[in-house]
């Protein structure tokens, strides 16, 4: 049976065999984002990546709708931040009293995940639901998904860091069309522009989802893994690759003398499945802080 966490309010949240699922869990709102589902994601992908036992997240919604946006029941003040924080957004202000965008905080989260990050796309992802999952390492989508970038249709701009991630995972052009005409695209044209990596009935969009978690968990070490995704996330930022032979260097360095190596060869050599013994809690080097993130300024 699965595990069930700590009760939270706009989430489900299970652990089975060594994946986790977290389900936006407001489906008669079309889980559309708080706050609280903010503080919530941030507050489960820590319990993933603090369970040496959980070796894939899987993201997903609840009912019709993966994430249909930020919650608009405040109506025109929706995104006033500055009215809601009392801020006075033309004068030079200490940076602690800028409102954090919300949608941010769950993207950086989930950059600095230790644990791979699937999204399993079921419904509507338009707004803060699909620039939440631009961190996330692997999207598939259902024939039912939609997607939209509809900031500029509703008088802001792109959030969640999205102004990185974006074109890093479409590359350019995708991105400002985009971004810029603002409309509600297709699971097929995701598909076509590499937004997501399938499409599914369904039916079969979690079965594939948790295949791929499947793979990820019977068969990689997982401080590798969780090295491995921080050095791509992280590098892609990077200005000459050099900064990635240093940091490739060290890491296989620090990876060829583990007990995993040694058991990974050894398994192989011996035709077996490879039993990893070290864990992301205890084992990761100590040469790169992992779970880092810059100061906000």
């Amino acid at each position: 049976m699965p595990a069930i966490s700590p009760h939270f309010d706009t989430l489900r949240y299970t652990v089975d065999n060594g994946i986790a699922t977290i389900t936006l869990n407001r489906p008669e709102k079309l889980n559309a984002f708080t706050d609280t589902m903010m503080q919530e994601i941030v507050g489960a992908l820590d319990v993933t990546d603090a369970d040496d036992e959980v070796r894939c997240v899987v993201f997903t919604g609840a009912g019709r709708a993966f994430c249909a946006g930020a919650d608009l029941s405040s109506g025109a003040e929706s995104f006033n931040y500055a009215e809601q924080h009392d801020i006075n957004v033309h004068a030079d202000v200490d940076v602690d009293t800028v409102h954090r965008d919300s949608g941010g905080l769950v993207a950086l989260r989930i950059f600095r995940s230790l644990k791979p990050v699937i999204g399993a796309v079921n419904g509507a992802a338009v707004g803060i639901g699909i620039t939440m999952q631009l961190p996330m390492d692997i999207r598939l989508a259902s024939t039912n998904a939609r997607f939209g970038f509809v900031f500029g249709r509703r008088g802001i701009t792109p959030e969640a860091a999205s102004s990185w991630f974006l074109s890093r995972v479409v590359g350019m052009s995708a991105a400002l069309e985009w971004c810029c005409t603002g409309r509600v695209f297709d699971a097929d044209e995701a598909l076509a522009r590499d937004l997501v990596r399938s499409v599914h009935a369904p039916d079969d969009l979690l079965p594939a989802a948790y295949a791929l978690a499947r793979e990820i968990a019977d068969n990689v070490a997982p401080v590798s893994v969780a090295m491995s995704r921080q050095m791509i996330w992280r590098m892609a930022g990077a200005s000459h690759p050099i900064e990635a032979h240093r940091l490739d260097s060290r890491a296989v360095q620090s990876r060829g003398r583990s007990a995993d190596a040694a058991e990974g060869v050894n398994a192989f050599l011996e035709k077996r499945q490879a039993r990893f013994p070290d864990r992301v809690s205890t084992d990761m080097p100590g040469f790169f802080d992992w779970r880092s993130e810059p100061p906000f300024i």
